[in-house]
């Protein structure tokens, strides 16, 4: 018999944490806005500095200090540079969505999956399969149709995809679960943002303080940061991971539909064609993974394993 938690079979709870976690980073568009006239890279640093703090209570309440003890130089080292990507892709995110680039934020997380794949075969060494090819060559058409079509290269796109791409291969190598993992980032991170909003309120440019509402909006980068990571452990321990591979493009798609549908982002044809051309890579790519899935019993019984999203 086999239990309702088990990664055999999706279970509801597993199912549930984890389209609450995509739900939630789907719909960051909305909220990101609302820290206005905070700037860009204020925000970030609310959001590094107040995630640190709810990390800090959470890996208290579950008495999770241990994992950080012993660990080796060059975990730290990874941790450092996981972090700095981190960044990259928190900035450039805030700034996108705060700056009408919502659909080609949305476009960035889309390309992860292919992404990621590229890096496997560069840096692991890994094989690809001949749709996971097809599947890359057509996103690679994508990005040269949108680049010509729009006469711009979609940067923001690129970043946020490869920056992502890299932190989750360097996040594969750090022996830390997701809140202890997390945590240890937020060391590294924490102090350049603290003393960058120390800095801000000294010389009087900060927005923290003025309005109680705005304040406590600033506040809650914290808690709206760690609630979908949470939830998303949850369910990356309880689904399997072709299920949850699946359920990632919950996430780009609420974006995509915020971008066109409230905030009325310019769809030229070049764009319509540009994404596409990439929702039929992703479509060779799910189709295809779902098909080895299936032909190895033993990926169905492994369970997913802890990646996340980061926006």
């Amino acid at each position: 018999m086999v239990d309702d938690d088990s990664p055999a079979r999706p279970s509801r709870s597993g199912l549930i944490a984890a389209l609450g976690a995509y739900t939630l980073w789907g719909t960051f568009p909305a909220f990101w806005p609302l820290l206005e006239p905070a700037g860009s890279v204020e925000i970030l640093a609310h959001r590094i500095a107040w995630t640190l703090v709810a990390m800090l209570v959470l890996l208290t309440v579950l008495r999770g200090w241990s994992r950080l003890r012993g660990q080796s130089w060059r975990t730290w080292v990874t941790i450092t540079a996981a972090s700095a990507l981190i960044t990259v892709n928190w900035g450039v995110y805030i700034w996108g969505v705060t700056h009408g680039r919502v659909v080609e934020s949305a476009l960035g997380y889309y390309m992860n999956p292919l992404v990621s794949v590229v890096l496997a075969v560069v840096v692991l060494g890994e094989r690809l399969r001949r749709l996971q090819w097809v599947a890359v060559g057509v996103a690679a058409v994508a990005v040269a149709v949108l680049w010509a079509g729009t006469g711009a290269l979609p940067w923001i796109a690129l970043v946020l995809a490869c920056s992502f791409g890299l932190y989750g291969l360097l996040k594969k190598r750090v022996p830390l679960e997701p809140v202890a993992g997390l945590t240890a980032e937020g060391f590294l991170l924490g102090p350049v943002a603290i003393g960058y909003l120390v800095w801000l309120g000294a010389t009087g440019v900060g927005t923290f303080g003025h309005g109680t509402g705005h304040t406590l909006l600033l506040i809650s980068a914290g808690p709206v940061t760690a609630l979908p990571l949470l939830l998303f452990a949850v369910g990356a321990r309880r689904l399997p991971l072709a299920t949850l591979g699946l359920l990632q493009y919950v996430n780009p798609t609420l974006q995509f539909a915020w971008g066109v549908l409230v905030d009325h982002e310019p769809m030229p044809t070049a764009r319509w064609v540009g994404f596409v051309l990439v929702w039929i890579a992703l479509a060779v790519f799910a189709v295809e993974g779902w098909w080895a899935y299936r032909r190895r019993p033993s990926l169905r019984t492994a369970g997913a394993q802890p990646t996340r999203s980061t926006v």
